[in-house]
């Protein structure tokens, strides 16, 4: 295909986790030269208002340009230095007085808000489906066999081979719950992504970056 570059775009990462697809995200989004938006962004915005769906309405009345002022002082352009790949249950509540509905309206529109402030990589967060209206849009997934992705966790965060193999299933089992619930669909069917990529098919993230730019026909 040909991604549309003069046009605003937006690329969903969704992935598996220990399969580097966070930093296939971020270094495509610096690839790209646009935002890279993950979850920590999306706590950071939810801890900074105490969101809830209400409260971002109201902010959105009372202050027009308020997710562009957020975003300019969290998110800087993506730098491939310490790229980072860092997981914690798909369905923590940061809040634990806010409901997962709630938590899920509230993320939704902070997506299509950032969405809707020019090209972007997305990662995580069910964007496949949330963004799914928007035009100039790809999706991503990103997979990698059991014992590749319990090495990396191991190494990210320091774990031995059965904790990490346990974080693995507490979040596979989280993600795809989270996915079911509000997209109505499992986050295995390739039917949601027109990219999937098998880590354990290609050297490296950056391999796997240039095998997407390739995929959008950028030069």
């Amino acid at each position: 295909m040909i991604m549309n570059t003069q046009q605003p775009f937006i690329i969903t990462i969704s992935r598996e986790l220990g399969s580097g697809g966070h930093t296939v995200g971020q270094l495509l989004a610096e690839r790209l030269g646009v935002r890279f938006s993950d979850k920590e962004l999306i706590k950071a915005l939810r801890e900074e208002f105490h969101l809830t769906t209400d409260a971002i309405e109201k902010l959105k009345g009372e202050k027009k340009d308020w997710l562009t002022s957020l975003l300019r002082k969290i998110v800087a352009m993506p730098k491939a230095e310490n790229v980072v790949e860092w997981d914690d249950d798909f369905v923590k509540e940061y809040r634990p007085d806010l409901s997962s509905d709630e938590i899920f309206e509230a993320e939704k529109q902070i997506l299509r808000g950032i969405a809707e402030e020019g090209s972007c990589v997305i990662a995580g967060r069910s964007g496949f489906f949330v963004l799914k209206d928007f035009p100039n849009k790809v999706d991503i997934f990103i997979t990698a066999p059991r014992e590749k992705r319990i090495e990396r966790v191991m190494a990210k965060q320091h774990l031995s081979e059965q904790e990490a193999a346990a974080a693995i299933d507490r979040v596979d089992k989280g993600r795809e719950n989270y996915i079911k619930r509000y997209a109505g669909t499992s986050r295995y069917d390739v039917r949601n992504y027109d990219l999937v990529i098998n880590m354990d098919n290609v050297p490296d993230e950056n391999a796997a970056v240039e095998l997407i730019v390739k995929y959008l026909g950028v030069k």
